[in-house]
């Protein structure tokens, strides 16, 4: 990790769900602790509405984020990448430390089906924020 605080990028294909729920705890639970990035391999136009009322229904907004494309060099800057469900769309590099997250696609699934995959995701993150010591 990085002198000054540890930076992780959660990765999944549309960028739209999963990771950006994931960002959007850590940002909560962290705050400027923590660098978070999110990206996606295929990246949304949106981020999921499904989604952004879940993480609503916890008091995290995250109605003003924008999905974004996995580059080599969002990778690069991490110390701490989370795949969930990219596949091999993730680039590796030596060094880093990476984490993947089995959880279900939130696409095109109601609010009630989503609200679990929220609770899954946030505790992932509480261990997660555990782990780095911040």
């Amino acid at each position: 990790m990085s002198e000054s605080r540890p930076a992780v990028l959660f990765v999944c294909v549309h960028n739209a769900g999963r990771s950006q729920m994931a960002a959007g705890f850590l940002r909560a639970v962290a705050g400027d602790r923590v660098d978070v990035y999110s990206a996606g391999s295929e990246p949304a136009d949106q981020v999921n509405q499904v989604a952004v009322a879940a993480m609503h229904e916890v008091g995290i907004d995250i109605v003003g984020q924008t999905p974004a494309i996995l580059t080599t060099d969002a990778v690069r800057t991490a110390d701490v990448v989370v795949t969930m469900g990219c596949g091999d769309a993730c680039p590796v590099f030596p060094g880093k430390r990476y984490e993947d997250w089995e959880l279900q696609d939130p696409a095109g699934l109601p609010l009630e089906d989503v609200r679990p995959i929220r609770d899954d995701v946030r505790a992932r993150v509480e261990r997660l924020v555990t782990s780095l010591s911040v």
